[in-house]
């Protein structure tokens, strides 16, 4: 026998829900063929077959919550060998006289059993010689759900993977049999509708929170409970850097493939201000500040279960191009789904852009354990006095949230100032490089 446990799921997450059993009871498994889907506040993942076999029992089901190193489910291991042997709840004893012919026959008939239960399990097989579609591990099972064949959907991620929404625009124009309401989309559990006597417009919707939205609520609210959290606001004029990135484009982009956005000055001015003031690059450990020489940038993006930051690891030694390849790969990587653990552990200052959202002002909330955190916000035409006159000017508020426990209103300003300074002329942040 072979236990199936719940995995290492990485730094500070211990705790993981069964999402979807992609076996069941009785079926046969090879080595690493995924048996379960797990659901944690960070990423979805896989979990499979260590040995092959048959999977003699379930331990958690879907929907349960379980910690790393429980037990999920136990493979009967011995069911392996003898080339493809079936369960003993299957398998049968040749009657007496039987036929050399009759006695060889199982063999076989497990392995086109187990042939027709991977082909059933992930949905209809590609022609000879054709390779399987990649997809994400949801859209596998919203496939599977809903009997779409992934091989004539049109993937929209990264390299054509397929995505959950690419089923489910395929769902869309499957015909409906007359008289049937369409497929509903799988995006949301079925809602539990609670309805008043007598007020049938009057419906509600309870849908359970998923991990991740879980754990957001949970670190936000932490977050302002035991952390001293202010924002300190200022402008910036964007004109230098609306400028630079027009002189530049075509050369940017032939170079390094991507187009030059504004979230690499804000990296590199980030960095330039950390130098000057570590407390907003440290974090607290009980009584001690731990100040960090290294710098290693979260960058909030907003992904379909929540918001996510993946870490650009030692940002500082990174070109402009290299951060913002950076940058576009994580915001596909998060689009996709398929972020790792890795992408996301670790951080020491975040940075955050409201303003791809519309978002004119707001008050970021730190991302424990760090204490600081720098809100970006949508870039405005506002009328601006200089010199005397008042002319037409790219601006853009930004915020500064920190922990007053470390972290005074002096230094919070000051290094918001310096933020401003960088960004309005950005040949200063070669100086700084």
């Amino acid at each position: 026998m072979s236990n199936i446990l719940v995995p290492q799921l990485g730094e500070s997450v211990v705790e993981a829900r069964v999402a979807k059993w992609l076996k069941k009871e009785g079926d046969r498994v090879e080595v690493g063929e995924p048996l379960v889907e797990l659901e944690t506040e960070k990423i979805d993942l896989e979990v499979g077959a260590e040995h092959g076999g048959v999977l003699a029992s379930i331990k958690r089901q879907e929907g349960e919550d379980v910690k790393v190193g429980e037990l999920l489910a136990v493979v009967d291991d011995s069911a392996a060998a003898g080339n493809g042997s079936q369960p003993a709840a299957a398998a049968a004893p040749p009657e007496t006289g039987s036929t050399p012919v009759a006695s060889a026959s199982p063999a076989p008939r497990a392995e086109a059993a187990d042939a027709g239960s991977r082909t059933a399990d992930a949905g209809p097989a590609p022609a000879p010689g054709v390779e399987p579609p990649r997809a994400t591990p949801t859209a596998k099972r919203v496939a599977r759900e809903h009997d779409v064949n992934l091989g004539a959907v049109q993937g929209s991620g990264a390299g054509g993977r397929v995505m959950k929404q690419d089923v489910v625009g395929a769902m869309g124009t499957k015909s409906t049999p007359p008289g049937q309401p369409p497929p509903r989309s799988p995006a949301t559990p079925a809602p539990q509708v609670a309805r008043r006597r007598g007020a049938a417009d009057r419906s509600e919707e309870r849908v359970r929170m998923s991990k991740r939205r879980q754990t957001i609520a949970r670190r936000l609210v932490e977050a302002q409970r035991t952390a001293a959290m202010l924002t300190t606001f200022n402008e910036i004029d964007m004109t230098a850097v609306m400028a630079l990135r027009e002189r530049r484009k075509e050369a940017f982009k032939k170079q390094y493939g991507v187009g030059l956005g504004i979230a690499s000055f804000f990296v590199k001015a980030s960095i330039a201000a950390l130098r000057q003031f570590p407390q907003l690059n440290a974090e607290i450990q009980g009584e001690d500040i731990v100040l960090k020489h290294y710098y290693d940038i979260g960058m909030a993006v907003g992904a379909e279960g929540g918001l996510v930051v993946p870490v650009l690891r030692d940002a500082d030694q990174l070109t402009f191009g290299a951060l913002e390849q950076a940058i576009r790969e994580y915001a596909k990587k998060a689009q996709d789904g398929t972020l790792t653990l890795e992408d996301l552990t670790g951080g020491t200052f975040t940075i955050t852009n409201g303003g791809v959202f519309g978002s004119l002002l707001s008050t970021p909330i730190l991302n424990p354990p760090q204490v600081g955190i720098l809100g970006l916000h949508k870039i405005e035409e506002r009328a601006v006095p200089q010199n005397g006159q008042v002319g037409i000017r790219p601006m853009m508020y930004v915020a500064l949230s920190y922990d007053h426990r470390i972290v005074d209103g002096r230094e919070a300003v000051q290094f918001l100032v310096k933020i401003k300074e960088f960004v309005e002329d950005p040949g200063q942040l070669l100086l700084e490089s």
